[in-house]
């Protein structure tokens, strides 16, 4: 635990906060959860629970549209949440925030609206590193708009390779997308210093967040990205919202992605004119309830010291990692000293997907799998890893449980 105490922040009382998370406390095959799962959801404190439920039951009404009271309720309730967002991440202001479904839709709405101003023989620059959410909807661009796609190589600590990476670059680079931490082995990519490269050559980027703001202190001005996109369910909020930060002027010069209510100003069958930011991007009655949700949760973790919760958290990772190379046939992917908040392994001789049952079996969930990152998996040649990923609440006595779990699981499958 750390007991460092910043000034106006609550201290990381791991069992206080434990309590917090209802779903914790339960038990899975008779034993103790443990939850090792949080690359691919966080679990939701009580307040976001209390948040939704308290909507649905005294709060419930359509937004932007009504005059009576409970509309009027919901619209300031839901446009106070897009605020928590554009401050949690330091953007402009409020109107650069544009409501999801989720990450991946934030880089289909960029690929979709972004993708209109490309012409043929542009390049559209990734990496070997990405999810398929920062993959596919390129590959779609490109065969939609004749663009060409290039990606950065990475190196066997699952690191990107600069020097390839600077070589690619090049006028025609219209876009650099790029994730921010890799979900499968948990690399912190330079972004900083790759944005600025990309800057040199008229490049716009594009970061995905999906797996750091929930992690480290995020400030998009100062990042200098056009675009960075996340989910609310990593982040301890509700499933079903994301949100896509956009700079305001490279927002306003791009086209719709849908339409419908909400995004227009007016409607006539002789020409429709566009809503103003943030409104323009969002057609149709969004999903509320997620958008309010997402505000507690940013409610809640803004509550603590973000620098606290990232050393915590690299803390529990780096105590696993350790006590994964003491067993034989143990291989971590994904070496690099920068990391945040993921151990991917596999044993020697034993299939991920069988490891992971015999896991979930002693109470202990992790995730298995190539992780929607099948580029990564062939570049190891293995079919998948094992997957243990930390949120906040997580502590090393539970890796205590898991080393045990694996252990077992390890003489079981042997």
């Amino acid at each position: 635990m750390l007991e460092t105490e910043v000034k106006g922040k609550r201290k990381l009382e791991l069992e206080e906060i434990r309590r917090d998370f209802p779903l914790l406390g339960r038990e899975v095959h008779g034993r103790p959860l443990v939850y090792f799962d949080n690359g691919a959801t966080t679990q939701k404190p009580k307040r976001v629970i209390d948040t939704i439920e308290r909507y649905y039951s005294l709060e419930n009404a359509n937004i932007h549209r009504g005059v009576h009271y409970l509309s009027q309720q919901a619209t300031t309730a839901y446009e106070e949440a897009r605020k928590k967002v554009a401050n949690f991440i330091g953007a402009a202001s409020d109107r650069e925030i544009i409501f999801t479904k989720g990450t991946t839709d934030s880089i289909n709405l960029v690929a979709f609206s972004f993708g209109e101003s490309l012409k043929e023989g542009d390049e559209i620059l990734i990496s070997h590193l990405e999810h398929h959410s920062n993959i596919v909807p390129w590959q779609m661009l490109c065969e939609r708009k004749g663009c060409v796609l290039k990606v950065i190589p990475m190196n066997d600590r699952g690191e990107l390779i600069q020097e390839e990476f600077e070589k690619l670059l090049s006028t025609r680079t219209k876009l650099l997308a790029l994730s921010h931490v890799s979900n499968s082995l948990g690399i912190v990519n330079p972004v900083r210093e790759m944005i600025r490269k990309a800057r040199d050559y008229g490049a716009r980027v594009l970061i995905d967040g999906a797996q750091s703001v929930q992690h480290t202190t995020i400030d998009v001005v100062d990042l200098d990205c056009d675009f960075y996109v996340f989910s609310g369910h990593k982040i301890y909020g509700p499933t079903g919202v994301g949100v896509l930060y956009g700079k305001e002027s490279v927002l306003d010069a791009m086209t719709p992605y849908q339409g419908g209510g909400d995004m227009i100003k007016t409607v006539r069958f002789e020409k429709t004119t566009y809503n103003e930011l943030p409104f323009k991007f969002e057609a149709g009655t969004p999903n509320i309830v997620g958008g309010i949700g997402l505000g507690a949760a940013l409610d809640y973790l803004s509550e603590f010291d973000m620098h606290e919760i990232e050393a915590h958290e690299a803390s529990v990772s780096a105590y696993l990692g350790a006590c994964l190379k003491e067993i034989d046939g143990v291989r971590i992917y994904g070496e690099s000293e920068q990391k945040l908040g993921v151990q991917s392994f596999l044993v020697e001789g034993i299939h991920p997907f069988d490891l992971g049952t015999i896991l979930d079996q002693q109470g202990v969930a992790v995730r298995t799998g190539h992780h929607c990152t099948q580029p990564i998996m062939d570049f190891y040649q293995i079919p998948g890893t094992v997957r243990a990923s930390f949120a906040m609440y997580n502590k090393k006595e539970e890796v205590d449980v898991f080393m045990n779990a694996l252990e077992r699981a390890v003489k079981m499958l042997k």
